[in-house]
């Protein structure tokens, strides 16, 4: 054989070995402890997604169907975010963050089981829903920052983007499961079970917990106290931070409160029971589901185009709902809107985590859930105000407009921002190009 005929030979034995390799979450998933890690987030978001629509419907029943005690609750349950979750970052930052989930996990569990205990025996209010709500934002705040930097951990940065979107995965599923069930429950048992079986449901994600420690998880605190200060610098004079997370300030706060709307939607324009409701829920959350695997299955380095891109699309499906005439027509579109939803979410995510350098990723990551969620408080009383006073359509017009107007100029703020720092940031323009990282290197 002649040497450009084995080399041909070698090209095409390598072609179809590229072609036969598994695709990047199926790499993700080939690390135990996360597969583990995994399965334990999915049992327990089903139960928390269960509690989510239990808990607005009994707020609509103790109230008698008031759009603005819903938004309270919600805020209510998002208002530590806005107070405590950059400590939560620092905590995340200085301690192992799997003794951090195991506390902040075994509470959630007790808020549950409370309120599922206070709901059987008749002894609930809304005082006490709010109260539970506040405390279950509290572990919240120190729980998200530490979960989401731990998914690093697990995997190793190769793996970080698969990772991030096979646990967007299973968020979604539960997502779809959680309402549904909760709708069933509800219907034959009644509202108080839902929480018990929430309660339950962490006993599968301590079980994850307990798992041996992975290759890259980082065993100690870091050398010296860690400051705020430094992690705002670093988004600050990085544009694939700053970007994303200024981004998701404006969508979280405004695009992103389908908790309340679709249950407003569902009781005060449909007219529908528990089951309906669920179904409407289960609609955006198995669009959304769809995302998360689409961006899994496609292990693509995220790009700052197809963020804007996609919250554009966004903007732009959200305030279409406000003019669906119908339930059908209003369900059917929830589906692309949770694609679209979850594409943002994930994409943006995924940026913060590979951009942001090791040593400050938890208190990044505190930063971009504050502006995610910690918005809630401000957006979900906007919300119910305003679908009090001008009808729940309303509410999905002012967080689409609001949505698409983000896509359109923050872009263009970042790149201004950008130019006087020019010798801070990374070589290269703002543009679908990964830049390198705070290590140096290009993301794989």
């Amino acid at each position: 054989m002649s040497a450009r005929a084995a080399h041909q030979a070698r090209g095409a034995r390598g072609a179809r070995t590229t072609r036969k390799a598994p695709g990047p979450a199926f790499d993700a998933l080939a690390v135990r402890p996360f597969r583990r890690y995994l399965l334990g987030q999915l049992t327990s978001n089903v139960g928390t997604w269960m509690q989510r629509a239990a808990q607005d419907l009994l707020v609509l029943h103790l109230t008698g169907n008031s759009g603005s005690a819903v938004g309270v609750v919600t805020a209510l349950q998002f208002l530590p975010q806005t107070l405590f979750g950059l400590t939560g970052g620092v905590l995340a930052d200085r301690y192992p963050k799997r003794r951090l989930l195991l506390i902040t996990q075994t509470s959630m569990a007790g808020q549950s089981l409370l309120l599922g205990l206070l709901t059987i025996t008749g002894a609930v209010n809304l005082w006490a829903v709010y109260a539970l709500a506040l405390s279950l934002g509290i572990a919240t705040a120190v729980d998200s920052p530490a979960r989401n930097a731990f998914v690093s951990e697990l995997v190793g940065r190769d793996r970080v983007p698969a990772a991030v979107s096979l646990n967007s995965a299973q968020f979604n599923v539960a997502r779809v499961l959680g309402p549904a069930a909760a709708g069933l429950t509800v219907a034959a048992t009644g509202i108080g079970p839902v929480f018990l079986v929430n309660g339950v449901s962490y006993a599968a994600v301590l079980y994850g917990l307990l798992t041996p420690a992975a290759a890259h998880e980082c065993g100690g605190p870091p050398r010296g106290a860690p400051r705020l200060a430094e992690a705002f610098r670093h988004i600050t004079a990085t544009g694939e931070l700053l970007l994303p997370i200024a981004l998701v300030a404006v969508v979280g706060t405004f695009g992103l409160n389908f908790q309340v709307t679709v249950s407003l939607m569902a009781v005060k324009v449909f007219h529908s029971d528990a089951a309906a409701f669920g179904y409407l829920s289960a609609a955006y959350a198995t669009g959304s589901l769809a995302g998360a695997l689409r961006t899994a299955h496609a292990g693509r380095t995220p790009t700052a185009r197809r963020l804007v891109t996609a919250t554009a699309a966004f903007g732009v499906l959200e305030s279409a709902l406000a003019l669906m005439p119908g339930y059908g027509t209003f369900m059917a579109l929830l589906l692309p809107t949770g694609y679209l939803a979850v594409t943002v979410t994930t994409t943006a995510n995924a940026l913060t985590q590979l951009h942001a350098a090791p040593r400050l990723r938890g208190r990044v990551l505190s930063v971009y859930f504050l502006v995610l969620l910690g918005g809630t408080p401000i957006g979900a009383p906007l919300v119910g105000w305003t679908s009090d006073t001008l009808g729940p359509r309303s509410t999905l017009l002012l967080g689409g407009l609001l949505s698409t107007l983000a896509s359109l100029t923050i872009p263009a703020m970042v790149t201004a921002h950008r130019r006087p720092a020019r010798r801070e940031l990374p070589a290269g323009p703002l543009s679908d190009r990964p830049s390198p990282n705070a290590s140096g290197t290009a993301p794989s």
